[in-house]
C-alpha cells in the first residue's frame, strides 16, 4: 500500500505540472500574437516641441470609416483658431468621439488633411503630438494607485506642491482632503473607491498638470449630478483660457459660452455659430436647446 502511494502521488503532480503548461502555451500565444500584430499607425519624422505649439488645427475633406464599413464621416471640413474654445455637438453616433481619436491619431483617415499649425499630423512624430494635447475624457481611466500618482500620470517628474496646485484648479483639492489617507490614499481598480464626479475632476486635474497648448473635452462632464457639473464648469473655465480647446458635450448648457457651436449629424457638420445665433434658426440646435430646457 505505502508504494502504491509513492507511485501514485507523482503522477497526480505531473498532472498539475501538464496543466500549467497548457495554461502556459495559451498564454505564449496570445503573447506571440500580440508581439506579432502588424503596427498601423507609423511616427513621422517632424518634431514638434510643447513650447512652440500655437494650436491652430485644420480639418480639410476627412473621410472616415471604420474598417471599410458605413463612412462615420463623410467630407469633413473644420478649421480652429487657436486659442479659442469651440464645442462639438450632435446626437449619439454622429461622430463626434470619432474626430477626438482621429485628431490623437488612434485611427488614420481614409482621407482628407488634418493639419496642426500647418502641419500634417501623419508627418509628426507622435510622441510630441500626443504631448501637445491634452484629452479628459467621459470614460476616466484611474489606475490602482494613490491620488497624487494618478493626477501625476503623464507628467511623472511633477513634485506634490504642483500636484496639490493642479488638484485646486480643479476643484479637487476639498474632497481630496477629506479622503482618509489625502493624496496617499488608493483609488483602487479604476477608481472604484471614488465617485463618478470625483474621477472626472481627478482626470481634469491630470490636464491642467500636464498643461497642454491643446485640450479635448470629450464629455467631461457626463454622468455626474447638478452640482458636481456646476463645479467641473468652473474648473474648465480656468484651464481653457489662452488655449485651444475642442469640448464635445451633449448637456448644451455647458458649451453655450463657446466661441464656436458646431452640430454634427451623420458624420457632417450641419450648422456653425454661437449658442445665440444658433437658437435664432429653426434648426436641429435649437431644438435640442428646448428639449433639454424643458421648452418643448
Amino acid at each position: 500500500m505505502f508504494i502504491t502511494q509513492r507511485l501514485l502521488w507523482p503522477l497526480t503532480r505531473l498532472g498539475d505540472t501538464f496543466d500549467q503548461y497548457q495554461r502556459a502555451m495559451a498564454s505564449i500565444n496570445r503573447v506571440m500574437n500580440l508581439l506579432d500584430t502588424p503596427i498601423e499607425i507609423h511616427t513621422g519624422d517632424i518634431a514638434l516641441p510643447v513650447a512652440s505649439v500655437r494650436g491652430e488645427i485644420e480639418l480639410k475633406n476627412i473621410y472616415f470609416s471604420y474598417q471599410n464599413r458605413y463612412p462615420i464621416i463623410q467630407d469633413l471640413s473644420l478649421k480652429i483658431p487657436a486659442g479659442q474654445t469651440i464645442a462639438i455637438v450632435g446626437s449619439t453616433g454622429s461622430g463626434k468621439s470619432t474626430l477626438v481619436k482621429l485628431l490623437l491619431r488612434l485611427y488614420e483617415i481614409n482621407a482628407g488633411v488634418i493639419t496642426i499649425d500647418g502641419i500634417e499630423l501623419n508627418q509628426l512624430k507622435l510622441e510630441d503630438l500626443r504631448q501637445a494635447i491634452g484629452l479628459v475624457s467621459q470614460d476616466v481611466f484611474l489606475f490602482h494607485g494613490t491620488v497624487a500618482e494618478n493626477i501625476a500620470y503623464g507628467t511623472f517628474d511633477a513634485s506634490l506642491t504642483e500636484i496639490i496646485a493642479a488638484a485646486k484648479v480643479a476643484e479637487a483639492d476639498e474632497f481630496i482632503q477629506d479622503l482618509p489617507d489625502r493624496y496617499e490614499t488608493i483609488v483602487g481598480e479604476r477608481g472604484q473607491k471614488l465617485s463618478g464626479g470625483q474621477r472626472q475632476r481627478i482626470a481634469i486635474a491630470r490636464a491642467v498638470l500636464k498643461n497642454p497648448p491643446i485640450l479635448i473635452l470629450d464629455e467631461a462632464t457626463s454622468a455626474v449630478d447638478n452640482e458636481t457639473e456646476a463645479a467641473i464648469q468652473r474648473s474648465l473655465e480656468k484651464i481653457t483660457k489662452n488655449r485651444t480647446t475642442i469640448a464635445i458635450a451633449h448637456r448644451l448648457s455647458t458649451v453655450r459660452n463657446a466661441d464656436c457651436i458646431y452640430v454634427m449629424e451623420q458624420g457632417k457638420l450641419v450648422e456653425s455659430g454661437t449658442h445665440e445665433n444658433l437658437l435664432e434658426a429653426p434648426g436641429i440646435y435649437a431644438g435640442l436647446w428646448r428639449v433639454q430646457s424643458g421648452l418643448n
